[in-house]
């Protein structure tokens, strides 16, 4: 799909494909790295769309980057319930398992999102 298709919002709430990848590139970021790893790094902002000069290509690489990042977090982790280094919520550090849980469940819950934006793009049901 072109990458102003992709930009576009797809639902009324101004979601877009490329702003679904956006924003789980920084949830990744600042979950694994910025919270977890305690990275001295600032946090990325998760709702901004992509901009007029950002590809498709770079964002999807952005993303497989961070995910790649977390990857090695979870790797080098000897123990899943260790408490992070600080919370992106007020509550004490989560432990890595969390952080695993939690990026899951945010990855499919967008994943859906993805599938029904490119569903109204395509046509493919995709069942």
């Amino acid at each position: 799909m072109p990458d102003e298709v992709a930009k576009a919002p797809g639902v009324t709430s101004g979601t877009s494909l490329l702003g679904l990848v956006k924003h789980l590139t920084a949830v990744e970021f600042n979950w694994f790295v910025w919270a977890y790893e305690g990275a001295d790094l600032p946090l990325r902002d998760d709702e901004i769309p992509p901009s007029e000069d950002e590809t498709g290509a770079e964002l999807i690489a952005a993303y497989r980057a961070a995910a790649l990042r977390g990857n090695e977090t979870v790797a080098a982790c000897a123990d899943l319930e260790r408490p992070g280094a600080r919370s992106l919520r007020e509550t004490p550090p989560p432990s890595l398992r969390w952080v695993l849980v939690h990026m899951i469940e945010e990855t499919a819950r967008h994943a859906g999102h993805a599938d029904i934006i490119r569903e109204r793009y395509d046509g493919d049901i995709g069942r």
